[in-house]
């Protein structure tokens, strides 16, 4: 049965105990609102490890708009239930003040990659972000930590700060999952109206086109988006538009196109 940890000294006499002894661990961190894209996750963590451990921790220092934060969908009980499904073995569950005793006095910040495409309009959102996957690896210590293509540079800063630190981990990217229609599956896609998840599919549909840049960005414009950056980099087509209230990302290999 699935057990759930909100407190971090508990977890780090749990984590130091002999059960641990010669298993492969696997963790997989979110910010809650599970969907088929974390569960695709945390399958895989099962399928790879013999422990998975699943993070659930809406990290207050990786948000820009505190109505973002405010807003950003929270549903416990059913992320509870899609882990016991795939038989996750821990849920991490802490407080603020239990991940940032600190008040987040100390942070990682990175110089080259944060600077380019999600980090030109939301300054400290990756200082936030690698700050409190670091605070996860080092109390989980997995072997294994699960991350979705979707968020491709904040993968690429997670693998680089891993080994910058010589991090003993493996930091294993997993597909992007989508719906039928192609959109990417995010949390934030549930703050879409009906109407706004109609137009949302057009977002994937032009970035996979063999369109160019200048031209994605006039027609998405021109349906109602507001694009923040259509841009290509290191082999891929990488793109961030705002429908409404919510913010999209998405990226693809350029090879597809």
């Amino acid at each position: 049965m699935i057990k759930i940890i909100e407190s971090i000294t508990e977890w780090q006499t749990l984590r130091q105990s002999d059960i641990w002894a010669d298993k492969k661990i696997g963790l997989v961190p979110t910010m809650g609102n599970l969907h088929a894209g974390h569960r695709s996750l945390l399958t895989q963590s099962v399928h790879d490890n013999d422990i998975t451990i699943l993070s659930l921790f809406v990290n207050p220092t990786q948000f820009n708009d505190p109505k973002d934060l405010q807003h950003y969908p929270r549903t416990l009980q059913q992320d509870i239930a899609l882990a016991e499904a795939v038989k996750v073995d821990y849920i991490l569950l802490p407080d603020y003040q239990a991940l940032y005793p600190d008040n987040y006095c100390y942070k990682v910040c990175e110089t080259s990659l944060s600077k380019m495409l999600c980090g030109v309009n939301r300054a400290g959102h990756f200082d936030g972000v690698l700050t409190v996957v670091l605070k996860l690896l080092m109390l989980v210590k997995p072997h294994n930590a699960y991350f979705g293509e979707k968020d491709w540079q904040q993968l690429q800063l997670i693998r680089e700060m891993v080994a910058a630190f010589f991090m003993d981990i493996n930091i294993k990217a997993c597909p992007t999952i989508r719906d039928t229609n192609g959109l990417a599956l995010s949390s934030r896609n549930n703050l879409l109206t009906a109407e706004e998840l109609q137009l949302a599919q057009h977002f994937p549909k032009l970035l996979r086109s063999s369109l160019t840049v200048t031209e994605i960005t006039r027609q998405l414009t021109q349906l109602g988006f507001i694009v923040d950056y259509i841009e290509e980099h290191a082999g891929r087509r990488f793109g961030a538009v705002k429908l409404g209230k919510v913010r999209l990302i998405d990226n693809i290999p350029i090879v597809m196109l």
